[in-house]
């Protein structure tokens, strides 16, 4: 994936340490305006089928675990960045802050793939959910193919045996 820096020592430069930050706050400002603006509403908006109970745990799992990260990440690069100010440029502090930073964006990375596999394998099964996503390839029904049918069947029945071990489990 794509890195800003390749060296801490580069944010020696004023002008990219400045970008770097100014940068990080309008990233992270996005990230909470647009989580505060979509926990309004349904993880699954749109769905025109019922969405079993565990699909809709595991999705805000998902959905939370990316906004974690991707607020994680800005934070830590401000962490990183006002540790360079201070002049702490090794240690375990910056150790810590770039291995947070680290893990933040490869983790959100994972959970960005997840998200959109998901989002496509539901625009295969025609539930809806891409069409309230998505304003373009409008979905109007399942995929035909023997393979997506099978896979749906399959999911399906995966959900339904975890809602009753689950079911099961507070009894």
């Amino acid at each position: 994936m794509v890195k800003q820096l390749d060296d801490l020592s580069q944010l020696e430069d004023a002008g990219l340490l400045y970008f770097e930050v100014v940068f990080s706050i309008i990233f992270l400002l996005i990230v909470v305006f647009r989580y505060l603006y979509m926990r309004k509403y349904k993880t699954f908006l749109g769905a025109s089928k019922a969405v079993p109970m565990a699909h809709q745990y595991l999705a805000k799992a998902i959905h939370i675990s990316m906004y974690l990260c991707l607020v994680l990440l800005p934070l830590s690069g401000l962490f990183i960045a006002g540790l360079y100010t201070l002049g702490i440029t090794r240690g375990l502090m910056q150790d810590f802050a770039v291995g947070l930073h680290e893990f933040s964006a490869s983790l959100s990375y994972l959970l960005i793939i997840i998200h959109v596999v998901g989002a496509v394998y539901s625009r295969m099964k025609g539930e809806g959910i891409w069409t309230s996503m998505v304003p373009i390839w409008k979905e109007d029904k399942s995929s035909p193919h023997p393979k997506v049918k099978k896979l749906i069947t399959w999911e399906n029945e995966l959900f339904k045996k975890l809602e009753n071990y689950i079911s099961s489990r507070k009894n």
